[in-house]
């Protein structure tokens, strides 16, 4: 069976070891050669002919980090790489997934064009913003899903008086599928925006009156939509409110929004890393599972049985 090369991009390097580590070998070498205007170049700097190639790049903002990966794509293609993979633990551009106004690009299927024609072969990623962007990609896509991380973390809570709830309709698929799991009451926010960023009002619709609720989104950027929903579930009578949210984008104002709202706490994963640290804000590892969804990639076993549920405990107790 050919080899595993395990590479990481600059800013995805404090994730890339730790995924390296639980994979149980050292990340490759990548050299990043800068020219006086700005211009990357990044360089290889082993043999990866005819290896499993896996880069672990989140392309998160700046879009740099995008134009990182595809050079490294790039460049272990030309290398003779057997296999190259993707490994983007937050994919950018996602909020672009469809034409929603005239004239208006759609980010998300631009992005997976480009990697797709700079070589790629597979893409790793977790909890994309809309489930259809798995269809944009003409190769196998492994979409992960961060219930493999937040429910072993919430089954170590007390569940006995918890609602979740989806702080918009978007995220009603999401929230319905924790609700389930614990076999609890489903709240749905109706979110009204006036332009990207804004949030007009915000309607809840359900009970959460002397409940502790949990907010369930893929992702927070100013962090208006969580704080603004947790607000409602308090005006509703509800007795406390936390977030679970994949993807902290944190960007504007997020921190100051997060520290001066009504939520006891938010729970994200270290797909993206924090620009600062915060008392309300608890960060989960999806480390361990990347790892595991390496090894079952070069071994051609099942990447399913790694986000089934009802199978969390056993990935993460063994």
């Amino acid at each position: 069976m050919p080899d595993v090369k395990l590479f990481s991009g600059t800013k995805s390097y404090y994730l890339a070891e730790k995924i390296a580590d639980y994979y149980g070998q050292p990340l490759g070498q990548v050299k990043l050669n800068r020219f006086s205007d700005g211009e990357i170049q990044p360089v290889i700097q082993e043999s990866v002919r005819g290896t499993y190639t896996f880069f672990i790049q989140s392309t998160f903002s700046p879009s740099e980090n995008l134009m990182e990966l595809l050079l490294m794509i790039d460049a272990a293609k030309r290398a003779s790489a057997g296999y190259i993979t993707a490994v983007i633990p937050y994919f950018g551009y996602a909020r672009q997934d469809r034409k929603d106004k005239p004239r208006v690009a759609i980010g998300a299927k631009l992005v997976a064009n480009i990697l797709q024609a700079a070589g790629v072969n597979r893409i790793m990623t977790m909890d994309f913003h809309a489930d259809q962007i798995q269809g944009f990609f003409d190769i196998p896509v492994d979409h992960l899903q961060a219930e493999a991380i937040f429910i072993p973390y919430l089954e170590t809570q007390d569940m006995s008086n918890v609602t979740f709830a989806a702080p918009d309709v978007g995220s009603t698929k999401r929230a319905r599928a924790y609700a389930k799991y614990f076999s609890t009451d489903l709240v749905i926010c109706d979110k009204e925006r006036s332009r990207p960023n804004q949030i007009e009002s915000i309607t809840v619709i359900g009970e959460v009156k002397g409940k502790d609720v949990i907010l369930t989104d893929d992702l927070a950027d100013t962090a208006g939509t969580l704080c603004r929903a947790g607000q409602a579930m308090m005006d509703k009578g509800a007795k406390s409110v936390r977030a679970i949210c994949t993807h902290p984008v944190l960007s504007g104002k997020a921190y100051e929004n997060i520290e001066n709202s009504v939520l006891d706490e938010v729970i994200v994963c270290d797909t993206i890393p924090l620009k600062q640290e915060s008392p309300k804000i608890k960060v989960l590892s999806v480390s361990k599972l990347f790892a595991r969804a390496i090894r079952n990639t070069h071994e051609h076993r099942s990447i399913s049985a790694l986000f089934v549920k009802q199978k969390s405990k056993t990935l993460f107790n063994s």
